[in-house]
């Protein structure tokens, strides 16, 4: 059982940055490919980016590319996301979640076992 907790999160201005950190436990961290996904009021949860266990191999949604990246310290157990030109629209719950297909990044909710508690983001215009 993998437990996930998010942290990082917090008011920000348009145009600002931030760096979202997601540490791991109770399971073999570098087993698994690493994804966030955040979730804004009334709307689905959906994909932001992924990174496998390597770190060799990431995927971003569209509407993050060119302003965050994804990347992992498997001595540290922790993935982290950096999102810079941050806009109202990137306000949301930000979650972690693991998939054991640690060979490619998923951008379906279904194919991660393990996720966080969230930590929310919000961009003030």
């Amino acid at each position: 059982q993998v437990q996930l907790v998010e942290s990082g999160g917090g008011l920000v201005q348009a145009g600002g940055s931030l760096r979202l950190s997601c540490v791991a436990s109770g399971g073999t961290f570098s087993r698994y490919t690493m994804g966030w996904f955040r979730q804004a009021p009334g709307k689905e949860r959906e994909f932001v980016a992924g990174i496998t266990w390597s770190g060799l191999s990431t995927s971003y949604a569209d509407s993050v590319k060119g302003r965050a990246t994804i990347s992992r310290d498997n001595a540290k157990n922790t993935v982290y996301l950096q999102m810079k030109s941050l806009k109202p629209e990137d306000t949301a719950d930000y979650y972690c979640a693991a998939d054991s297909s640690r060979w490619r990044v998923n951008s379906y909710t279904s194919e991660y076992e393990y996720w966080g508690q969230g930590t929310q983001v919000t961009v003030s215009s």
